[in-house]
């Protein structure tokens, strides 16, 4: 099996409760996805129930189907992160010495099965929902589905990576600061974070109890109402829970962060893919001051309400600190340091932004963010494992705290293949309204790249412009390096293209210049070790640098330095160097 297609939430529900096919069948389907999968990546899932169990549990919905039971998620196959209890499976919050045996499945899971949901498994996560990248856990580390050298995501990692490989049509995952969207947002998803307590808390090992909330990854937005509408409701056995009515929402002033409160972190490729994805809202932007969602946001970790992740695991760091996750344990351990008094100063201080961040909805009808400000390599994570986690929360942090509801929709892709998104929010109790924008705004998301099957490179891409464009003379050069054939374009209208003087064979000098038009390009791909070589070999005064293309991307390519046009000809009117050699 190497087709792993996206399950459907109602797709399957509908079959399975009209008796078109089996919930016996949907479950024969995923455990041969599933054993495929492992082969792939084996990190996704701390534990799962046999085969003989899932076929018994599938036999039983088939059963109350035809006893005529109406079952909304009739036969549908989900994942739930090992943070939520689930009968029959141990919890172990990727904290084996944390492990516990549940004598009851959390409240939402109870529903769900209810509705005739059938759990595979408890999925992998950043140990006691600590982290936004998905690297912190002594079960392995889940990698991003569509190249498996970035980050799922955390903490929600192994769910979000269960759904995007097709394994099951939509899982459970939680989210505090951002660990229900984030990994939605890296792998092509739909995250759905529902208004505090809207969805019930009983059963959930707690990060930051008063924050803490479960959610949903799906790859529709209709499928996260389906199971929003299964799942929603008071439960009187949690005392965080809240019968919130629904908060209708305009859907056309949308609010956006001031030009100079977008940090990318450097990150070019995430404003561009930000700015193409606002260009397709049919609504009026408006932009915000992020001032006051900023300052609390920094209130999460830079605050006293690490403490609340300190007090959820007090006993642990008292009799087994070593069994915790070393970058976890220095994140808790922190709470230490606060006292009473500084966490009273601070929610006085939360409720004045609080009251702040309500004048926004007075303008605005929704906020429209990006999901996350960059894609970060494994490599990369496990080297600053703290500064590079701390900037993916950047646009996730404050919704929690601020009260607010949010789902993140994916509107693109990076050039290696990451998956990125806006997240839509509104405040408590807007949730519907947010899940009918995302289906106005995004009825049918970018359909996402190919999953890695096969331990996708880490790669660059490569503009060449002259000697080295197919059936030219260098092209050996890419070739060699097994080079993969990307697009013709053409670069921005913003430069000039020169034939060096004294060249053999004969090349081309690109030069960024105010008067310049659009000329003729390749694009290639590269791993990383042949983009090396290729840079290595590229003489004086030609370079490689970063060229604009058509479409605003920026991408490596050929440039040349300013002494490369002495004694050349200008051949920018010709459009391109093919036009060159053929004249």
């Amino acid at each position: 099996m190497t087709d792993l297609n996206p399950l459907s939430v109602a797709s399957i529900a509908s079959q399975v409760q009209t008796r078109r096919r089996t919930a016996a069948t949907v479950i024969e389907e995923v455990i041969a996805r599933l054993a495929f999968y492992d082969e792939v990546q084996n990190a996704v899932w701390i534990s799962r129930f046999d085969p003989a169990d899932l076929r018994v549990a599938a036999a039983a919905v088939d059963d109350r189907i035809v006893r005529g039971e109406t079952l909304p998620l009739a036969g549908v196959p989900f994942a739930v992160k090992d943070n939520i209890d689930v009968l029959g499976l141990d919890t172990t919050a990727a904290c084996p010495a944390f492990a516990y045996t549940p004598t009851r499945a959390a409240t939402v899971v109870e529903r769900l099965i209810a509705a005739g949901a059938i759990p595979i498994g408890k999925t992998n996560l950043d140990q006691f929902a600590t982290g936004l990248n998905g690297t912190r856990s002594p079960y392995g580390i889940p990698r991003n589905a569509y190249n498996r050298a970035y980050v799922s995501g955390g903490s929600s990692s192994g769910s979000a990576v269960a759904v995007a490989a097709g394994l099951v049509a939509f899982s459970l995952g939680t989210d505090t600061a951002g660990s229900g969207r984030v990994p939605a947002a890296f792998n092509h998803l739909i995250g759905f974070k529902p208004t505090r307590g809207r969805w019930s808390g009983r059963g959930l090992v707690p990060a930051c109890r008063t924050l803490d909330c479960i959610t949903a990854f799906t790859h529709d937005a209709r499928d996260a109402a389906l199971i929003d509408t299964v799942v929603a409701g008071l439960d009187r056995e949690d005392g965080f829970s809240r019968a919130l009515p629904d908060v209708a929402r305009g859907r056309r002033r949308i609010g956006i962060p001031r030009a100079d409160q977008r940090p990318w972190f450097g990150d070019i490729e995430s404003g561009f893919l930000y700015d193409t994805a606002l260009a397709g809202l049919d609504a009026d932007l408006v932009e915000i001051d992020m001032t006051p969602l900023n300052e609390a946001a920094r209130l999460l970790y830079d605050g006293p309400w690490v403490a609340e992740r300190t007090a959820a695991l007090r006993d642990l760091l008292r009799e087994d600190a070593d069994a915790i996750h070393p970058v976890v344990r220095s994140i808790v351990e922190e709470g230490n340091a606060y006292s009473a008094v500084e966490a009273f100063a601070a929610s006085y201080r939360l409720a004045d932004l609080a009251r702040m961040a309500e004048d926004i909805w007075a303008s605005v009808d929704l906020l429209a963010l990006p999901t996350t400000p960059t894609s970060y390599r494994v490599a990369e994570m496990l080297a600053a494992p703290i500064a590079l986690n701390a900037s993916l929360g950047a646009y996730t942090n404050f919704v929690n705290l601020l009260d607010m509801a949010a789902i993140a929709v994916p509107t693109g892709r990076y050039h290696c293949n990451v998956g990125f998104g806006i997240t839509l929010m509104g405040p408590a109790g807007s949730d519907r309204s947010l899940i009918d924008a995302a289906t106005e705004f995004f009825p049918a998301t970018a359909s996402p790249p190919s999953l890695d099957l096969e331990g996708r490179m880490d790669t660059v891409k490569l503009v060449v412009v002259g000697a080295h464009l197919k059936d030219m003379p260098l092209h050996w050069q890419l070739t060699s390096r097994d080079a993969r054939f990307v697009a013709e374009t053409q670069t921005a209208p913003s430069y000039r293209l020169y034939a060096m003087a004294d060249s053999v064979p004969a090349k081309p000098a690109l030069v960024y210049s105010d008067d310049g038009a659009a000329i003729a390009v390749e694009v290639y791909e590269l791993d990383m070790a042949a983009f090396g070589s290729f840079v290595a070999e590229v003489p004086p005064p030609l370079a490689i640098g970063t060229v604009t293309l058509a479409d605003g991307s920026q991408v490596k390519g050929f440039v040349a330095e300013p002494r490369a046009t002495t004694g050349a000809e200008d051949i920018t009117a010709l459009g391109g160097w093919r036009r060159f050699v053929a004249r």
